[in-house]
């Protein structure tokens, strides 16, 4: 995590982070109809109400402001996922268990909505 808090040891800074933590795939649930969006990244929907979608986690952000959706949380952040891996963690204090690369940064972006 040194890399993360300390400016010196980082190529990129914590704005930077983000936003390339912003292209991770996420899942919505759509509360309207909407035609595909095209955007120079790739196509996505069409949206219908309660159908879930998957798209970038930028796009989820900017469509749950809008009151367009909502995100659901990523498998990794459930409450039974996360348990699991601090249960294994106690169990093995000399290792770490895998999460997502951006796992602070996506956490961030979706508790901030």
């Amino acid at each position: 995590m040194a890399g993360q808090s300390d400016p010196h040891l980082s190529l990129f800074s914590p704005s930077e982070v983000e936003f390339v933590a912003e292209d991770e795939i996420v899942e919505i649930v759509p509360n309207i109809r909407m035609e595909a969006l095209n955007m120079i990244c790739g196509d996505f929907g069409p949206f219908f109400p309660q159908i879930p979608s998957k798209v970038p986690l930028w796009l989820a952000v900017a469509l749950k402001r809008r009151g367009k959706c909502t995100i659901r949380a990523p498998e990794w952040m459930t409450v039974e996922r996360l348990t699991q891996v601090l249960d294994a963690e106690r169990e093995s204090p000399r290792e770490f268990q895998p999460l997502p690369f951006h796992y602070i940064e996506i956490s961030k972006l979706l508790f901030d909505q």
